[in-house]
C-alpha cells in the first residue's frame, strides 16, 4: 500500500486500533507496562512524522512494529541492560513447530520473565507466539534473518518453559516513607473529593498526561482532569504498585473493585510536577504487574 492510498486519517485510525498490540510487544520487550507505553508514543510520533515525510508504506502493520521494534531497541540500549548480542547459529533446518500450548505458555507469562531473554529472543516470542505474525512477518519486523529467527523462537521458547517451571522469586516492593506520606494524602484528599486539596499539591507548571486521551500543561488546564473525575462514580483509589513502582491504583466500586488503570506522579519535594493517568489505557493495566501495599483495600 502506497502513501497515496494510505492517508494519514488511516494512518491515525490504525494506530489508535493497533495500539494495544504495539503495547503488548514493547511491554514485553522492556519488561515494563510503563515503559512500554512510553515506546507506543514514541512509535506514534514517528510513524505520523514518516508518513508526513512521503515514506513509502507497503505493509503498514508491519512498518508499525518495525518503527516499535527499533524504539524498544533503542530503549534497551540506553538502559544498557543487555551488553552482549545472540551468536547467530545455522538454524535453517529448525522446523517451526508453533503449537498453541506455546502460545498459551508466552501469553501468560510475566514480563518478569520475558526479561530473562534475550532481546532477540524476546522479539521473536512475542511476535510468533504472542502477536500470532508469522516467522517471514517476524523477519520483516526485526530485520533477521530466517535462520537467526528461528534459532531465537527456539531457545525462547525453551527458556520460558524452564523458567514456567521455576518457583515465583518475586518479593513485595519496599515503599519509602516519604514517597508513602505523599501519595497517600494525595489519595485520601481525592477519595474525599477535595479536589481544592489536591489542587494545592500540584505545582503550577504541573505536566497532566491523561494516557491516550489528552495532554494537559499548567495548573489552570490540570482543573479541567479533576473536575472530570468528580462528575464520576465509577472509581476509588488506593496505594499499590505497578510493576515495582509505587503507584496509586484506581478501582472500580461498580465492578467488585476490579483495577482498572493506574497513576504515576514525579514529585518536586511536596508538590506534584508531572501526573501520569493511565485510566484510559486499558491495556496496561491488563498486562501490569499489579500490587496492593499490605493493609489496602482490595
Amino acid at each position: 500500500m502506497s502513501t497515496a492510498k494510505f492517508d494519514r486519517a488511516a494512518l491515525e485510525a490504525m494506530l489508535v486500533g493497533q495500539r494495544p498490540k504495539l503495547h503488548r510487544y514493547a511491554a514485553r520487550m522492556t519488561g515494563s507496562v510503563i515503559e512500554g507505553e512510553d515506546i507506543v508514543q514514541e512509535t506514534v510520533v514517528k510513524a505520523l512524522a514518516a508518513h508526513d515525510g512521503g515514506a513509502a508504506v507497503e505493509r503498514p502493520e508491519q512498518w508499525l512494529f518495525r518503527i516499535a521494534h527499533n524504539a524498544a531497541q533503542d530503549h534497551l540500549r540506553r538502559r544498557q541492560r543487555e551488553r552482549s548480542r545472540m551468536t547467530e547459529a545455522d538454524m535453517t533446518t529448525v522446523v517451526d513447530l508453533s503449537a498453541s500450548a506455546e502460545a498459551r505458555l508466552a501469553a501468560a507469562t510475566s514480563l518478569r520473565s520475558f526479561m530473562r531473554l534475550t532481546p532477540a529472543q524476546r522479539s521473536a516470542v512475542i511476535l510468533v507466539d504472542v502477536l500470532g505474525l508469522s516467522l517471514y512477518e517476524t523477519c520483516e519486523v526485526t530485520g533477521a534473518t530466517l535462520a537467526a529467527t528461528k534459532a531465537a523462537l527456539h531457545r525462547g521458547r525453551a527458556e520460558l518453559k524452564a523458567l514456567a517451571s521455576a518457583p515465583d522469586e518475586a518479593v513485595m516492593p519496599k515503599l519509602d516513607p516519604e514517597e508513602e506520606r505523599r501519595l497517600r494524602r494525595y489519595i485520601d484528599l481525592f477519595n474525599a473529593r477535595d479536589f481544592d486539596g489536591v489542587r494545592a499539591l500540584i505545582a503550577e507548571d504541573i505536566q497532566l498526561d491523561v494516557v491516550n486521551r489528552t495532554r494537559l500543561t499548567g495548573k489552570k488546564e490540570a482543573s479541567t482532569y479533576f473536575g472530570n473525575y468528580d462528575r464520576l462514580s465509577d472509581w476509588a483509589l488506593s496505594l499499590g504498585f505497578v510493576d515495582g513502582r509505587p503507584a496509586i491504583l484506581i478501582r472500580n466500586p461498580q465492578a467488585g473493585d476490579a483495577v482498572r488503570g493506574f497513576v504515576l506522579i514525579d514529585w518536586r519535594g511536596d508538590e506534584a510536577v508531572r501526573i501520569r493517568d493511565f485510566r484510559y489505557a486499558p491495556y496496561c493495566a491488563a498486562d501490569a504487574d499489579i500490587r496492593l501495599v499490605s493493609g489496602e483495600r482490595a
